[in-house]
């Protein structure tokens, strides 16, 4: 027993570890705004590996804090005594104050833990909001109970690269553009099924260099001869997004806990950063 403990104190250790170093690179600007605004709170990168770390263990704020503070390796990289923790309150106003755009930040450094070939694939998948009491949900008067995240995936060992996230269920055709053309810097070709079937996107995508692997919704015999010249070796791997989709799903859940949509929003963003540095110690 004391063996496996040591085998998994060793991997956790491992995974802080390595979101700190993650979040240690961001900007000032950047890590400001996870910390308190009148500069008297803890630096912002210590509140991310936190964060990180709670949803790693699946634990609740006030959890998380404990089992850190008994960690003399964890006390002593987030240069942390005992007692000197930040109060789950202040973790959580931490969390709620930090916009979308530092979450994808830290996915974007979480990604290059892993290896990429710039071959990538994109696809959506939902997460449900039922956490919340009914009570909540009538007196908010929040109808929309599933939110879709639309991730996008490099091929070679399953990095989510980008996402987006909406309550409001949107075609690929419409979304597809935004992701990929933001991270087309990155990626060689990109490989979508026929939800994402449009030739403007297609165009733009050839326009940044892009190699579309765009399945055609067949209408006419011409649209089976552009599928058949789709390299089928390429295009396949874009099942490498349903098995990330579902590594998602079993380690961490199927429905987000936070209340708010922006911070459900955020949730989503920081459980496929945890999946990415998940994957590379794992490796």
């Amino acid at each position: 027993m004391k063996r496996e403990s040591a085998v998994v104190e060793k991997t956790l250790f491992r995974f802080v570890k390595q979101v700190a170093s993650l979040a240690q690179k961001l900007t000032d600007a950047a890590l400001i705004q996870l910390s308190d605004p009148a500069g008297n709170g803890f630096a912002g990168w210590k509140h991310a590996v936190l964060l990180y770390l709670r949803e790693h263990m699946d634990a609740e704020y006030e959890e998380i804090i404990d089992w850190a503070e008994e960690m003399e390796r964890i006390r002593f990289l987030l240069g942390l005594r005992r007692g000197k923790f930040p109060a789950p309150s202040t973790l959580c106003k931490a969390f709620k104050r930090a916009p979308m755009s530092v979450w994808r930040e830290l996915l974007r450094r979480s990604a290059e833990l892993l290896d990429q070939n710039g071959h990538a694939a994109i696809d959506a998948t939902y997460f449900d909001r039922h956490q919340a009491s009914t009570h909540y949900l009538k007196r908010t008067g929040r109808s929309i109970r599933t939110i879709q995240a639309t991730l996008l995936v490099d091929t070679a060992e399953g990095a989510i690269l980008d996402l987006h996230c909406s309550t409001k269920w949107p075609s690929g055709m419409r979304i597809g553009p935004k992701v990929a053309l933001r991270n087309a810097g990155d990626l060689r070709s990109l490989a979508a099924d026929k939800g994402y079937d449009d030739m403007s996107f297609r165009e733009s995508l050839r326009a940044a260099g892009v190699r579309p692997l765009i399945k055609h919704r067949v209408f006419a015999p011409y649209d089976h001869a552009h599928n058949a010249r789709i390299d089928d070796e390429r295009y396949h791997q874009r099942s490498m997004t349903e098995t990330v989709n579902s590594s998602l799903k079993r380690s961490h859940g199927s429905a987000v806990r936070a209340r708010d949509w922006f911070r459900q929003f955020r949730e989503i963003a920081l459980i496929a950063g945890v999946h990415n540095v998940e994957q590379a110690i794992e490796a």
